[in-house]
């Protein structure tokens, strides 16, 4: 067992390189400690919001990572090999604002670190850290994912140096740094993540807990009582404790060096501070999430020397102790460039692929590498979804798919596959692998599954497209996840199995009847249901190309019918025509979707035994249709025209009153029978689906105001 340690000065040189500079520096910390402190309160103060309590509380932490021990670039952000930090306690978004402004990021101005909290629409200091401004990594807001996010940045780093590293040229280097509080240690994400990477034994990750034991409602211990350092061991851990956090830059330094050279583990380090340390509620919850208030930031300021009637005050003392980090990081950048040209030119094949994978690029022909026919026997889609995807994930490093403990139902391997497991590790069962590897066994962890991902795309842009695989019904309890894939604008594609209640005898717990409506509700979400194994070759198409958008193709556990009318062309366009008259008249539009689309086919061509013309559409993804110009909808739906629609598909309705008029759909949980049997229960076969549709076209002749109400068949 690895036992718990308190940083001194004792420990070894290999982790203490920062020291010298430290020394050199230490009498300035005191000013800075207090000039930080004291922006973060006029900062709130200012707007009379926001969140002081800990990031004054971790000032000294930001100045051991920020000023002595992360290897980062202000001037180029987006250096590929930079240290990675995540700020998983994102309420305390103005410490990362302070240090990112402090240590030379152009586009965090003064100005613009005033902003927080104001009116102002052009401000990048949001009310939690957002990727799409200058030196964030993730977005982070409901806590613990950041938590998961590190460990999926820091498994991008092993997969890369394993994949591309060799002896002398060492490619792919940097460290991942997790801040974390209180909170996010009882997030269940975080949890997941945690033991997920102990197991991974990623001693490239390190998670500094700010260790303040408050949180919004009162003291930690009203809820919490464990042994947070035992847990952390016990999950795989180096455990390293810090007692003086609020002043003691040194021992934190210490620290963060020997985290850095860790050879086996992870590392935890615990570090001791107070919230809203100098403030008239320092220590208490009124610290956390409310400004000071004018007199008691006077107050603090009078404690401190400064003058209490100035407010924003960065001396030159203060700009000075952090003005040579930007050329620090250019030397940096210059070193890795220098490095990455000696590699490419002692490596060319593998120089030339990985400056290709840093552009984020896939090889031109990977189309070609889709089959362009299928089988015509009745085929699950998850197996067609398996026939279309395996031979990309074959060929193509950029994937690295994983799934939450289901692979004989996902059909997300592929032949030769190597798995992403730590090189030492033997298994019971037989199934090792190495950090090269692509495919990754998360367990039973779908929250975790999903937001590790989310960290993987940040690495950089499509360096890596990560796939996720489990059962759809358990994509609600990653739903969290998958949210914040699609508020980054991350690809990440998600395989979703068991889409209906035709998977059967598992029962309603397993039946999704909902999530659908989610999943089509939540912006910048692409979900996509096929029909069969061509709309799988058009879902895995878009999925691809959707470069800013996680994807979600939902398919099905039983087999469905190979259908002569699908293309995959046509899932692009979020829904097209299957069937239309000759004439293109008609009485009434039929939609079906992914599992159920045969259902529409059957239903219209029994119709004609009762004269009634059916078009037929199929609706694989509503956020593409809506995508679409207004012509190509008319075209498609046909709705102006007079002609009723009727969507077939059994899910909850909700979202089909845009684009149909009658849905036969369901409003009730599933049922515990087999798939066929579940289907007839609900009354999706054949003779039941036409005479709703017929008794429907019969109302409507009597009552033409059906025509403009959705009506539940």
């Amino acid at each position: 067992m690895v036992e718990s340690t308190t940083a001194n000065r004792s420990d070894s040189a290999e982790a203490t390189s920062a020291l010298p500079l430290v020394k050199q520096l230490s009498s300035e910390h005191d000013l800075v400690l207090k000039t930080f402190r004291l922006l973060i309160s006029d900062l709130c103060q200012q707007f009379n919001g926001g969140h002081p309590g800990g990031a004054i509380g971790m000032a000294a932490i930001g100045v051991a990572l920020w000023r002595y021990v992360m290897r980062y670039a202000p001037h180029t952000p987006d250096w590929f090999n930079r240290d990675r930090f995540i700020l998983s306690n994102g309420h305390t978004c103005l410490f990362q604002y302070t240090f990112l402004h402090l240590t030379g990021y152009k586009a965090m101005t003064f100005d613009q670190l005033k902003s927080y909290h104001s009116e102002r629409v052009d401000s990048i200091c949001p009310g939690h850290p957002e990727i799409e401004h200058e030196g964030i990594e993730v977005t982070t807001g409901p806590l613990g994912q950041g938590v998961a996010n590190a460990v999926g940045l820091a498994m991008a780093t092993k997969h890369l140096a394993a994949t591309y590293n060799r002896p002398g040229y060492d490619v792919v280097s940097n460290h991942t740094w997790c801040m974390v509080g209180d909170a996010c240690l009882q997030e269940g994400v975080a949890l997941e993540a945690i033991s997920y990477a102990g197991h991974l034994k990623l001693n490239n990750l390190t998670i500094i807990y700010d260790n303040n034991q408050i949180t919004c409602d009162g003291s930690v211990d009203m809820t919490n009582t464990e042994d947070v350092n035992a847990k952390m061991r016990a999950c795989g851990w180096d455990v390293i404790d810090i007692e003086d956090g609020c002043y003691d830059v040194e021992a934190i330094v210490i620290a963060l060096e020997k985290a850095r050279v860790s050879k086996e583990k992870p590392t935890f380090i615990n570090i001791r501070t107070v919230i809203g340390l100098g403030s008239g509620v320092a220590g208490t919850a009124d610290a956390h999430g409310a400004a000071f208030g004018a007199k008691d930031v006077a107050e603090q300021k009078k404690a401190y020397g400064f003058n209490p009637e100035e407010s924003f005050v960065i001396s030159d003392r203060v700009r000075k102790f952090f003005e040579d980090l930007p050329a620090r990081g250019e030397e940096y950048v210059r070193q890795w460039n220098k490095l990455v040209d000696a590699y490419a030119a002692a490596h060319p094949d593998l120089g030339a692929e990985f400056r290709a994978r840093i552009r984020g690029e896939l090889p031109e022909n990977w189309k070609t590498l889709i089959p362009t026919t299928f089988p015509d026997k009745p085929t699950a889609t998850r197996a067609s979804s398996g026939l279309v995807f395996s031979p990309l994930a074959k060929e193509i490093n950029t994937f690295m798919v994983g799934t939450a403990d289901l692979s004989p139902s996902v059909n997300m391997t592929w032949p030769g596959k190597v798995d992403f497991q730590h090189p030492d590790l033997r298994t019971t069962c037989g199934i090792n692998g190495n950090y090269s590897g692509r495919y990754i066994h998360y367990g039973v962890r779908e929250h975790a599954m999903c937001a590790i991902s989310n960290g993987l795309a940040a690495f950089a842009p499509h360096t890596i497209v990560p796939v996720t695989s489990s059962f759809f019904m358990f994509y609600l309890y990653a739903a969290p996840a998958v949210r914040m894939g699609a508020l980054q604008c991350l690809q990440v594609i998600h395989a979703a199995t068991h889409d209906s209640i035709g998977m059967g005898e598992d029962g309603p717990t397993h039946q999704p009847i909902e999530n659908a409506a989610l999943f089509r509700a939540m912006p910048n979400l692409l979900y996509i249901r096929p029909g069969d194994s061509e709309e799988t070759a058009g879902a895995w198409i878009t999925a691809i190309e959707a470069k800013n958008t996680p994807t979600i193709i939902s398919t099905s556990r039983h087999a469905v019918p190979q259908l002569k009318q699908t293309r995959r062309d046509g899932v692009k366009f979020g829904a097209y025509v299957l069937d239309e008259p000759a004439d293109g008249k008609a009485d009434v539009t039929l939609i079906g979707v992914g599992a159920e689309l045969s259902f529409a086919l059957n239903v219209a061509d029994e119709l004609k035994k009762h004269s009634i013309v059916a078009r037929v559409v199929s609706f694989p993804c509503q956020r593409l249709f809506e995508r679409q110009t207004v012509e190509y909808k008319r075209k498609t739906l046909k709705r102006h025209l007079g002609i009723p629609a009727v969507v077939i598909e059994p899910y909850a309705p909700n979202g089909w009153e845009r684009y149909a008029d009658a849905g036969i759909c369901v409003t009730r949980f599933g049922r515990s029978l087999p798939g066929k049997a579940a289907y007839k229960y609900f009354g999706y076969d054949t003779e039941t689906l036409v005479s709703k549709v017929l008794g429907y076209l019969e109302r409507i002749k009597g009552d033409e105001y059906l025509r403009r109400e959705f009506v539940e068949l």
